[in-house]
């Protein structure tokens, strides 16, 4: 060390000459406690210059970080976890940098509190450090050895909203409801072992932050598809952050139930370049896929899109799972997953998908597309890796159509037997995840009670959300208190399921739907923070709860539980003859005989008598 060199600036110096002898391994990247400090790391390469910000309550340090190649480091000494901290960067305005923006770290773990909207985030030259959340210092963390993956396809994937699906449960203490921790509560537990769930599906917890126009109409982002940060958790939904959900996936899975995360790797909620300056666009702007005129590509529909065809956008993405896997983990689903193997146009050898096969820890966990996006191609279902899962919309408006009297039986037989149509080139056993409801679109309860959305509330003109629903009302908008409608409209509901569960692949239901949830015709809620979305646990028809866990239960322990394609030979009309070509367009019923053992099992399907039955054909008159 020189005669006038400090010894921080020494230290600088050895951690910088470090990274430059090497690229920056994943898991460098963030803020890394040591031997009495605390190394942090950014990426930010077309940065003149940036800074390590420490906070003690409202007051602010500022370190200089030092280059080192793509990135920016810095050792802090005497800082530990718990510190509080966050960056600027210097560097040119035409490409959105600007030093007065406080940016979270794009591999923060966990954050002092959540996103809040405010038009200043987006102002050039306005300091937004009373605005924005800070990051703080983790704790260090030894990996525990990984036990075997409890979900397995054919399982029941039970998807929820994690603020929605507690808010009103009376028997969840006040306190906790809304978070992730409650779904730990035995009360919750005992639900979800009823129902006979194999994995509970979240809806995303990643920190999210509300679009801008949700501002001036004084809604909230009740979903979370706006994330800033991958890894850290909203401390809305995980007040005890990381170990709050390491707590909660030991709980459940001690019951046998597994967790899976729904993981928005498509954009972010910096938005369009009217939308704020939180991360990305005010460290690494070309982290954004861009035209060749330099606009931001929109693919996603939200503004942005993450650019998967950059090493480290992935590198970002391959952390993210890898941080949630070594917490208990199972499987993940990739909202809008196209956006992930875009470049520009989707490529089915996108090294995303060879990455994830080759890494020892996510190869083990089960991996579930959402199939599309807006962009163009961006309809990709059936394209995924023959080990993916992937969300099959065929399934959801087929099974619809025919039960409204329109479809034709080899339509909705074609679903029943796993959609070889879409996916027998992956292999021997379907990849579809069925659903007939999800989050997006109609509750279950509302597809047989409204032929129209009824999205007012979300302040768009009812403009937004699916305007071609494959619904039906019985000839009644919305409740009605007519007998016979009401009693029509549970039949459908009930052959609805039955038909779910009766199919080859893995079935999904949405948190709700068990019980009747209603969001009154509004089929896109994704803005109703507030009683449309928070689950009625009072009000919840519970003879329909019954039937569901009896329809589970009979999945279980019938050969519906398989996954390999049924065979044309299994199904029979309705008077029990073999099918022949010629009837699968006039038939409106189904017959499906399928053996175990020395039972035999049946699913009759009958249009005309608006009646699904499963039941063993040894004990008549048996309903599921």
């Amino acid at each position: 060390m020189s005669a006038d060199e400090s010894p921080r600036r020494s230290l600088l110096r050895r951690v910088g000459d470090y990274f430059r002898a090497a690229p920056v391994p994943p898991g460098t990247l963030g803020a890394h406690p040591a031997d009495g400090r605390t190394d942090f790391a950014v990426r930010a390469p077309e940065a003149s210059a940036v800074w390590l910000c420490l906070f003690d309550g409202e007051s602010e340090r500022r370190l200089p970080m030092a280059r080192a190649g793509a990135h920016w480091i810095a050792a802090a000494p005497g800082v530990g976890p718990g510190q509080r901290y966050g960056y600027r960067a210097d560097g040119p305005a035409d490409r959105g940098f600007d030093p007065a923006k406080l940016l979270v770290d794009p591999y923060a773990i966990e954050l002092d509190g959540p996103f809040v909207y405010d038009p200043r985030l987006g102002r050039h030259g306005e300091d937004t450090a009373a605005l924005m959340p800070k990051a703080v210092v983790p704790r260090p963390w030894t990996d525990a050895p990984l036990p075997p993956r409890l979900f397995q396809p054919g399982g029941l994937i039970y998807e929820l909203n994690v603020r929605g699906f507690t808010m009103r449960h009376p028997d969840v203490p006040q306190e906790q409801r809304g978070t992730i921790g409650a779904l730990a509560h035995p009360v919750i537990v005992a639900h979800l072992q009823t129902l006979g769930v194999a994995a509970v599906e979240l809806m995303p917890v990643a920190a999210w932050i509300d679009e801008r126009h949700l501002h001036a109409l004084g809604l909230r982002n009740a979903w979370g598809y706006n994330p800033v940060t991958m890894m850290a958790l909203d401390p809305r939904l995980a007040p005890g952050g990381t170990e709050e959900l390491r707590r909660t996936i030991a709980v459940l899975r001690e019951a046998g139930i597994g967790v899976i995360l729904d993981v928005v790797f498509n954009h972010t909620g910096e938005s369009d370049l009217g939308g704020p300056t939180l991360c990305f666009r005010g460290l690494d702007p070309a982290s954004y896929a861009h035209d060749a005129q330099g606009r931001l590509i929109n693919d996603a529909g939200t503004g942005n899109m993450l650019d998967f065809g950059q090493p480290h956008v992935r590198d970002l993405a391959l952390d993210t799972l890898r941080h949630f896997a070594r917490l208990g983990v199972e499987g993940f689903r990739f909202d809008l997953a196209p956006v992930m193997a875009r470049g520009p146009g989707f490529d089915r050898a996108a090294p995303i998908f060879a990455a994830i096969a080759a890494d020892p820890v996510l190869s083990t966990r089960q991996m579930i597309a959402e199939p599309w996006d807006i962009g163009p191609g961006g309809y990709q279902l059936g394209a995924f890796p023959p080990d993916w899962l992937e969300w099959n919309d065929r399934f959801r408006d087929d099974v619809r159509r025919f039960w409204r009297g329109e479809g034709a039986a080899g339509a909705l037989a074609t679903r029943l037997a796993g959609s070889s149509d879409v996916f027998a080139a992956s292999g021997p056993v379907t990849r579809s995840v069925n659903f007939v409801a999800a989050h997006d679109g109609f509750a279950l309860a509302d597809v047989v009670a409204y032929a129209e959305r009824h999205n007012h509330a979300n302040g768009e003109d009812n403009r937004d959300g699916h305007a071609d629903e494959v619904s039906w009302n019985r000839g009644v908008e919305g409740s009605s208190d007519d007998p016979g409608i009401r009693v029509t409209r549970d039949a459908d509901v009930r052959a609805l399921l039955a038909i779910l569960f009766a199919a080859r692949g893995t079935p999904m239901l949405t948190a709700g739907d068990e019980f009747g949830r209603t969001q009154h015709g509004n089929n896109n809620a994704y803005a109703q923070d507030n009683e449309t979305s928070w689950l009625d646990w009072e009000g919840r028809d519970t003879e329909l709860e019954a039937f569901v866990a009896r329809l589970s239960r009979f999945r279980r322990e019938s050969p519906l539980r398989e996954q390999a394609w049924l065979e044309a030979a299994d199904w029979r009309d309705m008077t029990d003859r073999p099918m022949t070509p010629e009837r699968w367009s006039e038939m409106g019923g189904l017959l499906l005989r399928l053996p175990d053992g020395e039972r035999q099992f049946y699913v009759r399907i009958d249009r005309g008598e608006r009646r699904v039955t499963l039941a063993r054909a040894d004990l008549l008159e048996s309903r599921a």
